[in-house]
C-alpha cells in the first residue's frame, strides 16, 4: 500500500488561540488531535503506513507517538516494582508512523523535497495535517491509477475564501490559488502523486500550490478527483468550533462507520 505523507510543519498562525502552546495537527476535535482523525481515516481504507513532515512544535508530535500506546490503552501500574503495563485494546490503532524533521521555515512543496529519498519508490498519497473529509481514499487512488498522470487532487466546493481549480472535464487545466469564485472547485487536499512530481520540485523552497500543482496542470499532467460531499479544514478558531459541534452531534461526517 502506499505511504501517506502528512505535513504537519506549519505555524498555524491564524489558530494562534491553539497553536501558541502546540502545534496545528495536535489541536483536539472531540478527545483526539485532529492529526489522529485525518490518519483514522486513511487506516479505515487499509492505509497505515505515516510519515509525518515535522516544522514547527515538531518535538511535541513526536511526543504525542512516544506516549501513544499509553494515552489509547488501559494501563496497569506497579508501584511496588515500578513498572506501566498497557493493557491493548483490539480498537487500537496499529500504525507505522515515520517522525521526520523537515524544517521550521519549509514551505509545503519543499517538505515533499526534503522527504524524496524515503518516497522514490513508488505512489504515494498526501495531505495537509488540518482538514478532515468523508472522501472515499482508496477509490480516489483507484482513480488515479486510471487516469496515468502524475498527480491527482481531491476538489471540492467549500463554504467559500479558497482558489479556484480550472477544470476540463476530469483534468484539471489551471490551478489557482487562493482566487474565490462562486461554486468552483476548490484543493481539498488528499492527493496522489507518482514520483516524478520531484522533477517538478527543485529545491525545499519550492511552493506547491502556487507553482508545483499549476506546473503540473499546465503540462496536462494533474488530474481531479470530484468530491461533493462533506470536507472541512481547520484554519480558524471558528472552523474548529464548527468542527467540535459536528463531533459533539455525535454523527462526525468524517467518522468512517463504525469508528466513533
Amino acid at each position: 500500500m502506499p505511504q501517506v505523507v502528512l505535513l504537519c510543519g506549519g505555524f498555524g498562525t491564524r489558530l494562534s488561540e491553539e497553536t501558541a502552546v502546540k502545534p496545528k495537527p495536535l489541536v483536539e476535535i472531540g478527545d483526539r488531535p485532529i492529526l489522529c482523525h485525518i490518519m483514522n481515516s486513511y487506516s479505515h481504507y487499509g492505509f497505515r503506513e505515516f510519515v509525518l513532515a515535522l516544522g514547527y512544535k515538531g518535538d511535541a508530535i513526536k511526543q504525542y507517538f512516544l506516549n501513544y500506546p499509553y494515552l489509547q490503552n488501559d494501563l496497569t501500574i506497579s508501584t511496588g516494582e515500578p513498572r506501566i503495563v498497557p493493557a491493548t485494546r483490539p480498537d487500537v490503532e496499529d500504525w507505522t508512523v515515520h517522525l521526520v524533521g523537515t524544517g521550521l521555515h519549509t514551505t509545503t512543496g519543499g517538505r515533499l523535497y526534503r522527504l524524496r529519498d524515503r518516497l522514490r519508490g513508488g505512489t504515494f498519497m498526501m495531505t495537509y495535517g488540518d482538514g478532515v473529509s468523508d472522501v472515499n481514499l482508496r477509490a480516489l487512488l483507484d482513480y488515479h491509477y486510471s487516469q496515468g498522470r502524475l498527480a491527482t487532487v481531491t476538489a471540492v466546493r467549500p463554504r467559500g475564501r479558497f482558489g479556484a481549480l480550472k477544470l476540463e472535464g476530469e483534468r484539471v487545466a489551471r490551478f489557482q490559488e487562493k482566487v474565490p469564485a462562486e461554486d468552483s472547485w476548490i484543493n481539498g487536499g488528499f492527493f496522489v502523486f507518482e514520483p516524478g512530481l520531484f522533477d517538478y520540485l527543485e529545491d525545499d523552497q519550492a511552493q506547491l500550490e502556487s507553482e508545483v500543482l499549476d506546473r503540473l496542470a499546465r503540462d496536462k499532467q494533474l488530474a481531479a478527483y470530484l468530491h461533493d460531499g462533506f470536507w472541512e479544514c481547520m484554519d480558524t478558531l471558528r472552523d474548529k468550533k464548527v468542527l467540535e459541534e459536528l463531533w459533539a452531534s455525535g454523527n462526525a461526517p468524517w467518522i468512517p462507520a463504525g469508528r466513533a
